[in-house]
């Protein structure tokens, strides 16, 4: 008696059970893969939005530094108008002093018998044109002017009969240095008495 054995279809049933195992393998694999997927690109976009935001950040300080840089170049002109400012205020207030010490310098030498006719300053040179009564007060006119403390050395370039209404005397012409250290040195000692 031979037994025949089907065999068939338990190994039809094995292969079925192996065929649904690999696709629901390759089902959970491909889910696996999608998730995982998604996972890796949400990832991306969260640190692409993060790196986003740390550039918005960037580009909006750079744009406030950038405003500030502006204030600090128009700081910088206002510094430089106002420096200039001081500069020609400074100097008026030196121009100031030395006229005002010309006028005392004249004034304090002046010899009686002498008038002056027309006093012309050109930075630190005074030219003068004056009138006396005689070569002498001419003389000592020069003489004094040279022992001002603020003028230096006269030197005399003209002297003529004066002429017109009042022709008696002499007319005379003479340039005379400013001298401008005597006008530092009295500032500078006003400035340690304010100081004192």
């Amino acid at each position: 008696m031979s037994l025949t054995i089907n065999l068939l279809p338990w190994r039809e049933a094995r292969r079925e059970r192996r065929t649904q195992r690999f696709q629901l393998l390759l089902l959970a694999m491909l889910v696996a893969g999608s998730a995982l997927g998604f996972g890796v690109a949400r990832y991306y976009q969260v640190e692409l939005d993060a790196q986003t935001q740390r550039n918005d950040y960037i580009r909006e300080q750079t744009r406030v530094l950038e405003q500030d840089i502006g204030q600090v170049h128009e700081y910088e002109a206002r510094v430089s108008q106002l420096n200039e400012q001081l500069a020609l205020f400074q100097s008026l207030q030196h121009e100031r002093l030395q006229t005002v010490q010309l006028f005392n310098a004249v004034a304090q030498s002046m010899v009686p018998g002498i008038v002056y006719q027309h006093l012309e300053r050109s930075g630190e040179t005074i030219s003068i044109t004056a009138r006396a009564g005689t070569d002498r007060q001419v003389s000592e006119q020069l003489r004094r002017i040279a022992l001002a403390p603020a003028l230096g050395v006269p030197a005399l370039s003209e002297v003529e009969n004066a002429a017109g209404e009042e022709a008696a005397g002499r007319q005379f012409r003479f340039v005379v240095e400013q001298r401008g250290s005597v006008v530092s040195t009295e500032n500078s000692a006003e400035g340690q008495a304010d100081d004192v």
